[in-house]
């Protein structure tokens, strides 16, 4: 008998562990601890430290213990060239409270935990981080450090404020972009629900200030697949109206009603250099952490 594997990282996993401090260590220690499985072999949270030797580089940088240690030749990257700061801009508006039959977390959950893990594993690499929760407006705005005690601050920030109002994505994304003042990578952790020309016109803001932006699109199981079979009454969020519907009847119109939005989302973030990750709140977090080592792997190159 073939005994099943549990993914440490899957979100109904996740959910059973108390408290965003923990489930963060956890997400990380078991995404490193991955990495030797992982298509992205090689992947360290350690690589900040060190680049490769290219021509021309000055000898005077080269790390010579290294060199005695792999036969390679790295050098020596100072902190002001490596230093990191994440800006982590988590939507808490209404919509992100949705939580299908049968999924492990909702939305708001979902990106909390997700952005707890990236605030964990930057600060683990002596990185900084800030974090700003908005929905119609900015509601709280935690500025970047990289000390001990700001984990702590940055999950209090996450978890202070309910999602109840309506979201403006656009307005937001040029406010953020005039507070986020040093360069850095901006990750975005949103469902999108909003009009898509002002919130690409908000990306393309953060580019402008010369941001690298990661836009981590959080969607539920139900919001893709829509899996209604019988009458149902469909809620609204964000002062829409509630509709009774048979949903055999509107399965096809809305899917590709839903499809044709995140399709605009995604060339739209990729026509402002914004790396956009579609990302299910039934999907293991190894991806969240992946699309953000891989945004800073390509950076320090």
């Amino acid at each position: 008998m073939v005994e099943e594997t549990v993914n440490p990282l899957d979100p109904a996993v996740l959910a059973r562990i108390k408290g965003l401090h923990l489930r963060a260590q956890r997400i990380v220690e078991g995404y490193v601890a991955g990495l030797h499985r992982s298509p992205f072999q090689g992947f360290s949270i350690e690589f900040a430290e060190h680049r490769e030797y290219a021509p021309g580089d000055d000898l005077r940088y080269v790390d010579w213990k290294a060199f005695a240690k792999s036969d390679k030749v790295y050098l020596k990257r100072y902190e002001e060239e490596t230093n990191l700061i994440a800006y982590l801009a988590l939507d808490v508006s209404q919509s992100m409270a949705y939580r299908s039959e049968g999924a492990a977390m909702s939305k708001l959950e979902y990106a909390q935990t997700a952005a707890a893990a990236i605030a964990y594993l930057v600060l683990h690499q002596q990185d900084s981080v800030a974090v700003s929760t908005f929905d119609a407006s900015v509601r709280r705005h935690l500025r970047p450090s990289s000390s001990p005690s700001q984990l702590n601050q940055a999950i209090t920030v996450m978890q202070e404020t309910d999602a109840q109002e309506k979201t403006a994505l656009g307005p937001i994304f040029h406010d953020l972009a005039e507070r986020y003042t040093r360069r850095g990578v901006v990750i975005v952790l949103s469902d999108l629900f909003d009009d898509p020309a002002p919130l690409l016109a908000g990306l393309k803001h953060f580019h402008h200030r010369r941001h690298d932006v990661i836009v981590l699109h959080i969607l539920d199981p139900a919001e893709l697949d829509f899996p209604f079979q019988q009458a149902t009454l469909f809620k609204g969020l964000e002062a829409a109206g509630d509709i009774l519907a048979e949903p055999t009847r509107l399965r096809a119109a809305y899917q590709e009603e839903i499809n044709a939005f995140t399709r605009q989302v995604e060339v739209g973030c990729h026509a402002q250099a914004a790396e956009y990750v579609q990302v299910r709140t039934d999907q293991p977090l190894d991806v969240v952490l992946t699309a953000l080592l891989a945004k800073r792997s390509r950076r320090l190159k």
